[in-house]
């Protein structure tokens, strides 16, 4: 069953000024869920929705509130230089994180939608300390954490806690496409981490598909 929560509703912080709001995302929904007792904040997002190849890649972070990394923000408004350092400053600094990622045959067998919950699922249900409230990049939480949660529209823009798991997911994905280049040469994934540029398109063309191809995503599967 979809499981959906209704549109977000704004941070505390909406009520300011335009020129009092801090830039990019802040800890505010993570407030939010303190106040109601439900402590600690999870934050989770995915990477890897549009690739034509390799697996998508969630993380779970909950970041220490006394030593948050400045510069945290949507792992694409980041050059990679800047993602590779907050990495680094995320897993140095936070309380726990978790990453969990699905591959092309789980992709292929549901879809990229439920492959990416139920990456997100584990890598929450994997925190090293338990999660007791999940803020969830999108529109919809993942399912069986068991957990009350809010899922926020253009989250990794929005909660810092998301921000960072958009980081982790995000280069992690990143490194295991660099590796899937050196085993998989023919195709280039160390330049495009399997997403449908038309280099790979073409590579696909000539040399057919590999084991980390997406058969169910266009031009892949068969009609």
């Amino acid at each position: 069953m979809r499981r959906r929560t209704p549109p977000d509703s704004p941070p505390l912080l909406a009520g300011l000024p335009a020129a009092v709001k801090p830039a990019g995302p802040d800890f505010s929904f993570e407030l939010e869920a303190k106040a109601l007792g439900c402590w600690p904040v999870a934050g989770t997002d995915e990477a890897g929705r549009g690739p034509l190849a390799g697996p998508v890649v969630a993380a779970a972070v909950i970041l220490d509130p006394d030593n948050i990394p400045p510069g945290l923000d949507d792992s694409k408004r980041l050059s990679q230089a800047q993602r590779e350092r907050l990495f680094s400053l995320v897993l140095e600094t936070s309380l726990a994180v978790s990453i969990a990622s699905s591959g092309p045959a789980r992709i292929d067998a549901t879809d990229i939608r439920k492959a990416s919950l139920d990456a997100m699922r584990r890598a929450i249900l994997s925190l090293p300390v338990a999660a007791r409230f999940v803020l969830s990049d999108g529109r919809d939480l993942p399912p069986g954490t068991g957990l009350p949660g809010k899922a926020v529209v253009k989250g990794d823009s929005r909660s810092v806690s998301i921000a960072a798991a958009s980081i982790l997911a995000k280069v992690t994905r990143d490194r295991l496409m660099a590796r899937a280049g050196i085993v998989f040469p023919a195709y280039g994934f160390e330049k495009h981490a399997g997403y449908p540029t038309a280099g790979h398109r073409a590579a696909i063309e000539q040399t057919g598909p590999c084991a980390l191809h997406r058969m169910s995503f266009r031009p892949l599967r068969k009609e």
